[in-house]
C-alpha cells in the first residue's frame, strides 16, 4: 500500500469517526427530521454523512497546509 493511499485511508477514518462523533453529540439539538432512525434511509442519514464530509474537508485542508509548510521549510 502506497504512502498516499495510507494517508487517504487515515483521513477517511478520521472523517468518519469525527463526523459521527459530532453528529451523535449534536443529535439532541437537531430538529426531529434531522435525526437518523435505525435501519432507514432518511434525512438524518444525509445530515450524518454531511458531518463526515465537513470533517473530511477539514482534515484534507489541514493535511495540505502541513505539506505546503513542510515544503517551504526545506
Amino acid at each position: 500500500m502506497s504512502k498516499s493511499t495510507m494517508a487517504n485511508l487515515v483521513h477517511a477514518l478520521i472523517a468518519v469517526v469525527g463526523g459521527n462523533a459530532a453528529y451523535i453529540l449534536l443529535v439532541p439539538y437537531l430538529p426531529a427530521g434531522a435525526r437518523h432512525l435505525r435501519s432507514h434511509i432518511d434525512l438524518g442519514l444525509v445530515v450524518d454523512f454531511w458531518f463526515c464530509l465537513v470533517v473530511f474537508g477539514i482534515v484534507k485542508t489541514v493535511a495540505k497546509k502541513r505539506s505546503e509548510a513542510k515544503l517551504h521549510r526545506q
